[in-house]
């Protein structure tokens, strides 16, 4: 009896030590991680070892606690996280006939799908209002009676349920203002954007197009709402020229618009994704020739043939301060400035290099630092990692200078103060990697900073 209760004694501190990290739970189960700084990563596929869903890992401490996904449909993939915190809005779907379409809404604090609802196809935008009570989703292949499929349907985040539709043909991507009053529309192989007023649904007139630009596939927002920010795709898209041009809100007028081009007899001009940082703007994308492909040779020191750029607009004086940048080519699509002014940048369909001597694939690290040298990174330099595959997640950590990228559906996490794979003594003989961390993952997110 002594030797039992010896033992229970020895055991307990252990076994309370092992409750505090989490433990494997079934599905469904109502316990939840409980950790404070929380990062959150989409798995699309199940597998014997595990089921696909929301892996939850403790972004402080770079440890995955043992606790089961959260279910959020087949293939979950994109997400974002509403502006008060307190859900995540999933989707899932492959494009194929056999596609989910699921839409979940995921209460943060339980770590539950509180919510879900069927999509009528797939989406890859959806923006939130500034109140966090409704998500509006473009689905550019749904059908729509008498016209060609298309439109933005309007989710409200109390119940999952679908308040509201606009029809604007192939609309693929979707901006909203800081105030939640205007949602710029863009679609598919067109020259116009349209200007959705949220108010307007479902009793007035809400969609207004509005044309001159350049294939649109983005805007940026002044503070006051008074003026958007257009990022015109150019020839990569099937149009002419990248650039930037300015939509001014109070009677939907353009106004000055800057290239997006390198300087020089052959200027070449790229832009699909952007990001705004005071009043600086990256622009990153592939050069392309009009009606051909891609046309930015890159420099001696790697196999690839083709290269993208990434050019600096001071948005307040409407120029380009920067240009011919060279970053790997595809479709960039993501991107991201994490501490130390490191911005990471990521594209899908890029070249990708795999020999003896070079690793290539979509991400690319460039030093925004004017006088810093960063790892072996000079100022305004380019780092490409010796990684293959598709970016399809990028995720800055708050409070620590560390990046989790989601990069060949798997998770890297970069030190911004070197620009490489990160040290964790959580898992010392796999730089940048976390324990436990099987499957295929497409995105992540912080959802506590």
């Amino acid at each position: 009896m002594k030797k039992a209760l010896i033992l229970l004694i020895f055991l307990l501190p252990a076994s309370l030590t092992w409750l505090s990290c989490g433990s494997s739970s079934p599905s469904g189960s109502t316990q939840t991680s409980g950790l404070k700084y929380r990062a959150f990563l989409t798995n699309s596929v199940s597998s014997g070892s595990g089921s696909a869903g929301i892996f939850i890992v403790d972004a402080m401490n770079d440890v995955r606690p043992v606790i089961s996904p959260i279910s959020v449909g087949n293939t979950p993939g994109m997400m974002v996280v509403t502006p008060n915190r307190a859900q995540t809005v999933v989707f899932s779907g492959n494009g194929t006939q056999f596609s989910d379409n699921q839409l979940s809404l995921v209460n943060n604090a339980a770590e539950t799908a509180a919510n879900k609802l069927t999509l009528p196809g797939m989406t890859e935008s959806f923006v939130v209002s500034p109140d966090s009570s409704s998500v509006y989703v473009a689905v550019p292949t749904a059908p729509v009676v008498g016209q060609s499929p298309g439109i933005m349907d309007v989710v409200a985040l109390n119940s999952a349920s679908i308040t509201g539709e606009v029809e604007v043909p192939s609309l693929h991507y979707l901006s909203i203002d800081n105030s939640g009053n205007r949602i710029l529309g863009f679609s598919d192989n067109s020259d116009s954007l349209a200007v959705i007023t949220p108010s307007n649904i479902g009793i007035a007139n809400a969609v207004t197009l509005v044309g001159g630009f350049d294939r649109p596939v983005w805007a940026f927002f002044s503070s006051d709402d008074n003026t958007a920010y257009v990022l015109n795709c150019g020839a990569e898209c099937g149009g002419t020229q990248a650039s930037i041009q300015q939509l001014n809100l109070a009677d939907n007028t353009l106004g000055s618009k800057v290239a997006v081009c390198t300087s020089g007899a052959n200027p070449q001009c790229a832009g699909s994704v952007a990001l705004v940082n005071g009043s600086t703007m990256y622009v990153a994308g592939t050069p392309y020739a009009a009606g051909g492909g891609p046309s930015q040779p890159c420099p001696a020191g790697t196999a690839a043939q083709t290269c993208g750029l990434l050019s600096i607009v001071d948005l307040s004086t409407m120029t380009v301060t920067n240009s011919g940048i060279v970053i790997t080519d595809g479709y960039h699509n993501r991107i991201a400035l994490g501490a130390n002014g490191q911005l990471f940048i990521g594209a899908r369909t890029c070249t990708e290099i795999s020999t003896a001597t070079e690793t290539r694939g979509c991400l690319s690290i460039y030093n925004t630092l004017p006088a810093t040298t960063v790892g072996s990174v000079p100022p305004g330099g380019v780092l490409i990692p010796p990684a293959n595959g598709d970016v399809t997640g990028i995720q800055p950590i708050p409070r620590r200078t560390v990046v989790y990228v989601i990069q060949n559906f798997s998770l890297s996490v970069y030190d911004v103060t070197i620009d490489a794979l990160e040290y964790n003594p959580n898992d010392p003989y796999n730089p940048g990697q976390i324990n436990n961390m099987i499957g295929q993952f497409v995105d992540v997110k912080t959802v506590d900073f």
